[in-house]
């Protein structure tokens, strides 16, 4: 036992007496003695010296590099200690405060000298709390970094904000087209926005008037359905690929096929031009991204690494150059210089059938069965999903400037999606030509105009129509039904 706890425990002996004392006279009627002055002085002094032990009881040991005031404390969590010795009576106080001030000064010199200077009062109780308190937030603050290094604390999960759409009017159906006898597999529009270009499975290709919807020119040449074409925007070329394994360039000045792109080893799907090089993508059944010389007719590239058919593929200035989607559920993002596959996209669950570039933003959304995927270029980082309907294969997929994502599906649905937030503003299905079936009411492929106001689409129904938006519906007229979930999908 130390001095404090000795002296305390002989200091309260005349005191506990004189308690006996009184609570033998009040309950056996004995007299009690009178507390004489020197016994009141005693216990004043030994509740004194027991107060202090309390409250100095957890600060008895002083902190390392304390005992030496030039070295800095090892762990910032010891707490700050004072050492007590030799307090035997109440006249000890001020080696109590001496004890205290030394410890501060080993602390921070700096702080000691400062107090010096100006000649402040010895610390006081307040100041030895407050210094404790300084090193108790220390070993917590230390603690909790430990523990967040371990990974052992609870973060607080941000909450979801859904991004509000913007308005969009709806889109009403403005022009039916007739004149193929097959399936319309295939569109793509002149960059001067005069006319466009269809193919189908009657394995010809047709120009046609877009403002008037009139044919102008048939083309012949190829021996299977027509799944592919492209215009060039700096060559008079219309290029085409269909299940033939052939791949065509058509000059349009004379309306004849002057090259022929021969490699594929089976039926071609999908083609795009680069949009700066003289280069043609071509992808299909055999799994592979071919890129070919435009003027030599050479391969350049045989992107390998797909292992089922490749739907579609676009082409865009800077990297990725080359994006494919194929039917083994997957989208590669592709280096063109180095030839090999830069990110690989496994998010999808079922075949990817459509890609389509944003014409303004770096990214791109893909369309499989399960949904339609917004993703970020150059890196191919997830952004969202587009909801769509259950039971349908989304076969084609466009964007316009103004933010309109447009899906078709096999069963002649048609969904309108805000680009930015995902939301799904109209929804509705195509009109079947009158005498078809209702099998036929599937959309193959869609493309917008070079102004992003008129939308064609071809169909099961061997018809091409054309779309356009609503000119008298205002915001009041078709408010946004916007009703956002709680949670997001995040793949």
């Amino acid at each position: 036992m130390s001095t404090v706890d000795s002296q305390a425990v002989y200091s309260l002996e005349p005191l506990v007496q004189a308690v006996v004392h009184g609570t033998n006279s009040l309950f056996q009627g004995t007299s009690t003695p009178a507390i004489t002055a020197d016994a009141r002085m005693k216990s004043r002094s030994a509740n004194v010296a027991t107060k202090y032990r309390d409250e100095y009881i957890f600060t008895r040991e002083l902190p390392r590099g304390a005992e030496n005031p030039g070295t800095q404390p090892a762990n910032s969590s010891t707490s700050t200690q004072l050492i007590l010795s030799n307090a035997k009576t109440t006249q000890h106080i001020t080696n109590v405060d001496d004890e205290v001030q030394k410890v501060l000064d080993g602390l921070s010199g700096k702080q000691s000298k400062t107090r010096a200077a100006k000649k402040v009062k010895q610390p006081t109780r307040e100041l030895v709390l407050s210094a404790v308190d300084r090193a108790n937030r220390h070993s917590d603050d230390a603690q909790a970094a430990t523990a967040a290094a371990a990974g052992q604390h609870l973060v607080r999960k941000r909450n979801y904000e859904p991004v509000r759409p913007e308005w969009h009017a709806p889109w009403r159906m403005m022009r039916v087209i007739s004149g193929h006898i097959g399936w319309v597999r295939s569109l793509a529009v002149e960059p001067g926005n005069r006319w466009f270009a269809s193919g189908s499975v009657d394995r010809t290709i047709k120009i046609w008037d877009l403002a008037s919807g009139t044919l102008k020119l048939t083309l012949t040449g190829h021996i299977s359905p027509v799944r592919g074409l492209a215009v060039s925007a700096r060559h008079p070329y219309l290029f085409s690929c269909g299940e033939d394994k052939q791949v065509k360039c058509w000059d349009l000045e004379t309306n004849k096929v002057v090259r022929q792109y021969h490699g594929h080893l089976s039926g071609v799907y999908t083609l795009a031009l680069h949009p700066v090089l003289d280069l043609l993508v071509t992808g299909g059944r055999d799994s592979v991204v071919r890129v070919w010389d435009i003027r030599t007719k050479q391969q350049v590239h045989v992107l390998s690494g797909h292992k089922s058919t490749i739907s579609s593929v676009q082409c865009q200035e800077a990297d990725p150059q080359v994006i494919s989607g194929s039917m083994d559920s997957t989208v590669r993002l592709w280096d063109l210089a180095a030839g090999k596959s830069m990110t690989t996209l496994t998010h999808h669950k079922k075949s990817v059938r459509a890609l389509a570039l944003h014409p303004t933003q770096f990214g791109f959304a893909s369309a499989s069965s399960d949904n339609v995927k917004q993703w970020r270029c150059p890196k191919g980082e997830f952004v969202q999903n587009f909801d769509e309907g259950k039971g349908s294969i989304v076969n084609s997929l466009a964007v316009n400037s103004d933010g309109v994502v447009f899906s078709g599906a096999d069963n002649g649905s048609m969904r309108f999606h805000d680009w930015k937030s995902g939301h799904c503003f109209q929804e509705t299905e195509t009109i079947v030509q009158p005498g078809s079936l209702d099998s036929e009411a599937g959309i193959f492929c869609s493309t917008f105009d070079q102004t992003g106001f008129r939308l064609i689409t071809g169909e099961a129904d061997k018809t091409i129509k054309i779309w356009k938006e609503d000119d008298g519906a205002t915001e009041e007229s078709h408010p946004v039904d916007f009703r956002p979930s709680l949670s997001r999908r995040r793949h």
